[in-house]
């Protein structure tokens, strides 16, 4: 923590800073994670710094400073900076965004953990902005032409297929047997209704 206090005093007018001294950042905040005080006292160091938006560009520093801003239960402060964070690791962006409105979530429910469900609902009343995933989430849905295979099954075979059934069906479809079993078992659900 002092090489880094030093380091970033002697470069605090150098713009961009050398690479090491946003490296060694990142390398901190990775050994801070347990140590929630000192890494406190290290984010609003870098926050307070004139050159934020760059360690903004490090995973780990972003990651750091999620976790200090929800730990002191700013959770739309956490959500403006990854909305503007340069950090390339996009994916993991997006799974911090849900963590920050998993943990929102939890603090209202008294709660936890949450249920997939849960989560699953979470996710949908908060999208992430299109700045984390510029081409869209990740679309869920089979392809038209694998549910046309798998209605065209329960239509001429059956509605509730062995397992050696849905093991050949997967196959031919390119899923998991287990998602074959799934779409077959809502099939039946909607059926009912």
């Amino acid at each position: 923590m002092k090489r880094f206090m030093a380091m970033l005093n002697r470069n605090k007018n150098k713009d961009p800073p050398p690479t090491k001294l946003l490296d060694l950042a990142g390398q901190l905040c990775q050994d801070l994670q347990n140590s929630p005080p000192s890494l406190e006292k290290l984010v609003g160091t870098m926050m307070g710094c004139k050159h934020k938006m760059y360690f903004l560009t490090n995973i780990h520093v972003v990651r750091a400073c999620v976790f200090v801003h929800i730990h002191n239960g700013q959770h739309d402060t956490a959500c403006r900076l990854l909305e503007y964070c340069k950090a390339e690791e996009k994916e993991e962006l997006v799974q911090l965004w849900h963590e920050i409105h998993y943990r929102r979530v939890m603090e209202k429910h008294h709660t936890d953990f949450l249920t997939p469900l849960q989560k699953f609902r979470c996710r949908k009343r908060n999208p992430p902005p299109v700045s984390l995933c510029p081409e869209g989430l990740k679309n869920r849905n089979y392809s038209d032409e694998v549910r046309q295979q798998l209605h065209r099954f329960a239509a001429e075979v059956t509605t509730n297929p062995n397992k050696k059934q849905r093991e050949g069906l997967a196959r031919d479809v390119n899923l998991q047997p287990t998602q074959v079993y799934n779409w077959f078992a809502n099939y039946r659900r909607r059926q009912k209704s």
